[in-house]
């Protein structure tokens, strides 16, 4: 029996047109939502906050899953320029400057653990929700069948659809999302299986085809 990879044990058949497709023929769509510091807001600030969350979550007649990412803080490039300047500086001042600031910050990382935090939200739909489509068909079958280029098109929009409604609901909470492209949920995939080397900013080259 030949080895089993990774590939073989995911949920997810492709990724078209910024559309996670599952093997079992459900659409994912991923937003990339910011942050913002709760803990300097006002309490009426707060409250007001917490209410449009509260009334956005009542709002929902579908379910959603928050993800949340930590990395440790990449900060390769930052330290190669400061590294380029400090060979360029001619004011011996200046040099003896950069040299302490780039090693006070290279001491820094290297003491504390110093994490960046990225929140997602994946928003589903499913092929049984779209008309003349029956789940318990579905069900009888074998083997899930292939979905043409019509029926996928019109879940996406219906995905989109769904996907515009959550970015207005955290839009209301002070919030903005931005949805993954194709390109960028390979690599956040690529970087859930291979953390080590993302944490040091390498992603591996996408095909031409896969850039939609």
């Amino acid at each position: 029996m030949p080895d089993a990879t990774t590939q073989q044990f995911l949920e997810i058949d492709q990724v078209r047109e910024g559309v996670i497709l599952l093997k079992n023929k459900a659409l994912r769509g991923v937003l990339m939502v910011s942050s913002l510091n709760f803990a300097l807001r006002s309490e009426e600030e707060q409250n007001a906050i917490l209410y449009q969350f509260q009334n956005f979550l009542n709002s929902l007649d579908f379910s959603c899953q928050i993800i949340v990412q930590s990395r440790k803080l990449n900060i390769t490039g930052y330290i190669d320029k400061l590294k380029e300047l400090e060979k360029k500086q001619e004011n011996k001042l200046l040099k003896l400057q950069t040299t302490s600031y780039r090693e006070f910050i290279e001491n820094l990382v290297k003491t504390g653990q110093i994490m960046t935090k990225t929140f997602f939200i994946v928003v589903p739909f499913t092929i049984i929700e779209t008309q003349g489509i029956s789940a318990i068909k579905l069900l009888k079958k074998p083997v899930m069948p292939t979905l043409t280029e019509e029926e996928f098109q019109r879940c996406k929009s219906q995905l989109w659809q769904r996907m515009e409604f959550v970015a207005l609901g955290l839009r209301r909470c002070g919030l903005q999302c931005v949805p993954l492209s194709t390109p960028e949920l390979i690599e956040l995939f690529w970087s859930l299986h291979h953390p080590d080397e993302a944490e040091i900013g390498y992603y591996p080259e996408i095909p031409p085809e896969l850039l939609q």
